[in-house]
């Protein structure tokens, strides 16, 4: 992508996202992920019904009436990105590829991590980490994620989720909140590596899908590509055993996603890319407020 280019595009994406997570997500953001516990604020008078426990005996004693302590919950949080950049990622039959949309979700989580006070980081991931942005503050570093977010080439097309989920358990020692952003098309079983890392961070899982992945429609004959191998091949969409196994398929991959999710214990969304991400989010957040 040129730079001028470039450029227009995260200005693009930063003005939808950051007015989405300032004026949508900001307060549901925020009792969505809680701060690491409750930390001393300041001192006031005793008032009926407070706890006796918090009484602040040595100004009690200089001031000769009760006071206690206020404690306000430590908000700041460290979040990560883990972002699928595998090339299963491009496909995409209506308004938008699923890269295009799990961008846009990832750039409005971004902004609402910022406008919480909190620090964002990143990993972009393939079968191997792409890339590893350590967690910081500010529009700029936000800026710059974006940047990466929109022009990060990758050196592989295929997925490994397992490994970026415990390279993420190992780079990130203190507790996080960490948002798994992929399609999860993995062969293989990466159920124990969520379990690990959902007992050290809080983990949210955010599936982006095309809803040809649900459905095949009836065109004749197409050639496809599968992104991740190069393999081209050429199939019969005019099969209804064809069009009946795809289906079955995919219903059989949704019920393992579910049951490693729920294994896990993780929350999770699924997002088809011609429908509102900013409903699933929301409910997303409420469930966990």
């Amino acid at each position: 992508m040129e730079t001028e280019e470039l450029l227009q595009k995260v200005r693009e994406i930063e003005i939808k996202t950051k007015g989405l997570s300032s004026n949508i997500f900001a307060g549901e953001y925020h009792s969505a992920f809680k701060g690491r516990g409750m930390a001393f604020s300041e001192v006031r008078e005793y008032q009926y019904g407070d706890d006796v426990r918090d009484i602040d005996w040595n100004v009690t004693a200089r001031l000769g009436k009760p006071y206690v302590k206020v404690f306000e919950e430590e908000r700041e949080l460290t979040v990560m990105l883990l972002v699928d950049v595998s090339g299963s990622l491009d496909f995409g039959t209506q308004k938008q590829s699923k890269r295009q949309l799990l961008t846009e979700i990832a750039a409005t989580l971004a902004f609402s991590a910022i406008q919480n006070n909190d620090k964002i980081g990143v990993i972009f991931f393939s079968d191997r980490i792409e890339k590893f942005i350590p967690p910081k503050k500010g529009r700029k570093h936000i800026l710059f994620i974006i940047r990466e977010l929109l022009n990060l080439k990758p050196e592989s097309c295929r997925t490994d989720v397992g490994l970026a989920i415990e390279f993420m358990t190992n780079a990130i020692k203190k507790r996080c909140t960490v948002f798994l952003l992929s399609d999860f098309f993995d062969s293989k079983d990466y159920t124990n590596q969520l379990t690990v890392a959902n007992r050290r961070h809080d983990v949210v899982a955010l599936q982006i899908y095309d809803r040809r992945m649900l459905e095949l429609p009836d065109v004749g004959i197409v050639k496809m590509l599968d992104a991740e191998t190069g393999l081209e091949t050429f199939i019969d969409t005019s099969s209804s055993a064809l069009r009946r196994a795809h289906h079955e398929w995919w219903v059989s991959h949704q019920a393992w996603l579910k049951e490693a999710f729920t294994k896990s214990n993780i929350d999770n969304i699924s997002v088809r890319t011609d429908e509102d991400y900013v409903r699933s989010l929301m409910n997303l957040f409420r469930r966990r407020s």
